[in-house]
């Protein structure tokens, strides 16, 4: 398997640009995830990457190489689609095996290596079945298993589960990234659910309007996002904003938030005019002495945890707080800030101000 390197890649479709100058890395052995909502260009990344379709400008490269303008067969590199294409005349035995049948390979060294991928997928017994009477999750292996029999060096995966229902989805995730972890492999996966992100991911690039907008763990990108787009697309709830206008100076600690001091990582650079807050639902505590005062306008209990809709002078905010904590709708409560999980953003720039938090991963892209 092999490390692949994005630097500075640009597509362009006459005046359409699907992707901006896009860098990051994709190390070896990596299950790699390229999320975003539909049309932000991961897809597009995921072709190039693959062949299918050719940067405007850039580098990509593959185990050392640069294969930027090479074609696909000259890639080594198997796709997954969304859609499975598979071909329907073929049964599953010979739908894995035809790209060794197409290099040539002896016919006795197919069997041995269709047999193999099959009792990895766990359908030996589906092989002389015919694709078209098979289940979305056994075509799906199928699709996978004609990707894994080439023992490319790296696969690409567009979706592949985004045709499965959800409670075979989330089994199928599990599946895969298992399978990934027993293989070896450097994969890239394109999705639009953060949480299949979160889940499965080593790394993930967030990405909106044909830019990148992060690159990093799941916990940096849950934790420490780099903008505003990245805190409010991942979590469910997402991040809480509260917009104030201000003044916070490097070394600072505390936020003024209509007149109320908030507490706050230090920081590392200064920043004025308009200014977000943001902080995680599960990072507000109830408190009777709290920072923030607000009505309980709604609650949804979620088994373990529940979550709280509060009516403040500075805005609407998402509490998560344990089942057991007793909250009535109506009443007014006192909300507490857990100060070191705040982050800071320019409401202009969406972008997130350096602190004592995200410094390391903010410098690093």
């Amino acid at each position: 398997m092999a490390e692949i390197i994005i630097k500075d890649v640009r597509k362009q479709f006459d005046d359409f640009v699907a992707v901006r100058e896009s860098s990051f890395t994709v190390d070896d052995g990596d299950f790699f995830m390229l999320l975003g909502p539909s049309g932000c260009g991961k897809t597009t990344t995921l072709r190039m990457i693959a062949g299918l379709e050719l940067p405007t400008s850039g580098q990509i490269f593959l185990d050392g190489e640069e294969i930027s303008q090479r074609p696909p067969s000259q890639r080594d590199i198997a796709f997954v689609f969304q859609m499975f294409a598979l071909y329907p005349h073929m049964n599953v035995r010979k739908n894995i095996s035809y790209p060794l049948v197409s290099q040539g390979m002896r016919r006795a060294d197919v069997r041995k290596k269709v047999s193999e991928v099959a009792g990895i997928l766990g359908i030996e017994d589906l092989l002389d079945q015919p694709v078209g009477g098979l289940s979305g999750g056994d075509r799906q292996r199928v699709a996978l298993g004609r990707a894994i029999v080439r023992e490319p060096k790296a696969f690409m995966m567009d979706e592949p589960l985004g045709a499965l229902d959800a409670e075979f989805r989330e089994h199928m995730s599990l599946e895969l990234r298992a399978l990934h972890d027993r293989m070896g492999a450097t994969t890239v996966y394109v999705t639009h659910d953060q949480l299949e992100a979160m889940q499965m991911g080593d790394k993930i690039v967030v990405m909106n309007n044909a830019v990148v907008e992060q690159f990093g763990t799941p916990r940096e990108i849950y934790d420490m996002p780099a903008s505003l787009f990245v805190a409010d697309f991942i979590g469910s709830p997402s991040m809480n904003f509260l917009d104030f206008d201000g003044a916070v100076e490097a070394g600072s600690s505390v936020a003024s938030l209509g007149g109320v001091e908030a507490a706050i990582p230090e920081m590392r650079e200064s920043a004025s005019g308009k200014l977000v807050l943001g902080v995680r639902p599960e990072h507000l505590r109830l408190s009777d002495s709290g920072t923030l005062r607000g009505e309980v306008l709604a609650t949804e209990y979620l088994g373990t945890t529940q979550i709280l809709t509060i009516q403040t002078p500075q805005g609407e905010l998402k509490a998560r707080v344990a089942s057991d904590q007793v909250v009535q709708i109506g009443e007014v409560t006192g909300l507490d800030i857990e100060s070191h999980t705040v982050t800071l953003f320019e409401r202009d720039s969406g972008r997130a101000l350096r602190s004592a938090l995200n410094e390391g991963v903010l410098s690093r892209g």
